[in-house]
């Protein structure tokens, strides 16, 4: 015999995926007929813009491009460590493609673009707010995608999935299958990469971001104490690494996903997996208690 009652909970369940797709969706802001703003502070992968009424400083998803400037201690270890992830002899290159990229992005986004954006807070040193965003160029192309194919940036920092529904992952294997391609290409600033010290470089500085993180742990500026929790949603970035297996673009991204409802929400972060998720877990907690 067949039954005709309905499957409400089926019909339930469609609903709530729908509903949360609809909701993913519809937190994305299309920001159109877009120029840049001619600005000292512009590079690559960080750009003032604007429609004509509002201005916006945008920081693209998922790259980094080479630094233009070592005016801080700050920009000076930025551009050391990048130095040495591209295998470079000279850090007078790095600043040098960072100043391609940054002419490079000024060609391709001559007419106007678009942007997407949920308007998560981008950081960095500005005094005004920045916002990490997708850029499409008038032609229908992605600027991340076009950095990355032309060796003027590395996959490197915050991501997330994308306004056209891609899996952050997807997105990110993608970019590091261009970066592969243009390395092997010898393209942009991997031309002048030197293929013998790479791996030498980049275990120098692994090693040097683990020395840095001991001290801290051994003043008292690093770790966590019994007891002591931090909250997922207003925790600093740099209070964000004091939690186990934490490192600098793991805290990014944890950043990036804001805003938590509970802790168990921290396993859609990529990188947190179930069990650094339990380690996290005596440590972490959101406001309302979850």
């Amino acid at each position: 015999m067949i039954n005709n009652v309905p499957n409400w909970r089926a019909f339930f369940l469609v609903g709530l995926v729908l509903g949360c797709f609809v909701s993913a969706q519809a937190e994305w802001h299309r920001l159109e007929n877009l120029r840049l703003v001619d600005h000292p502070a512009n590079d690559g992968d960080s750009f003032h813009v604007t429609n004509g009424e509002t201005v916006w400083l945008l920081r693209l998803y998922f790259v980094d491009c080479p630094e233009t400037s070592a005016d801080s201690e700050t920009m000076v270890r930025r551009l050391r460590e990048q130095t040495r992830y591209f295998g470079l002899d000279r850090h007078e290159d790095t600043l040098r493609f960072g100043g391609e990229a940054t002419k490079r992005v000024r060609e391709w986004l001559a007419e106007p673009f678009t942007a997407y954006t949920v308007f998560a807070d981008g950081m960095g040193r500005s005094s005004t707010q920045r916002f990490f965003a997708f850029v499409v160029t008038a032609d229908g192309r992605d600027l991340d995608f076009l950095l990355v194919e032309n060796g003027l940036a590395r996959t490197h920092g915050v991501g997330r999935r994308d306004f056209r529904g891609m899996h952050r992952d997807d997105r990110q294997a993608y970019l590091e299958d261009l970066e592969v391609a243009a390395m092997l290409g010898r393209r942009g600033i991997w031309s002048m990469a030197n293929p013998d010290r790479v791996a030498e470089l980049r275990r120098l500085q692994r090693e040097e971001d683990m020395a840095l993180r001991r001290i801290r742990e051994d003043l008292g500026f690093g770790g966590m104490r019994e007891g002591e929790t931090l909250e997922l949603n207003s925790a600093s970035r740099e209070e964000l690494q004091r939690l186990p297996r934490i490192g600098p673009a793991l805290a990014e991204r944890i950043e990036a996903g804001r805003p938590y409802r509970s802790v168990d929400e921290l396993a859609r972060v990529s990188g947190i997996g179930p069990a650094t998720l339990e380690q996290l877990r005596p440590f972490v907690r959101v406001a309302d208690g979850g």
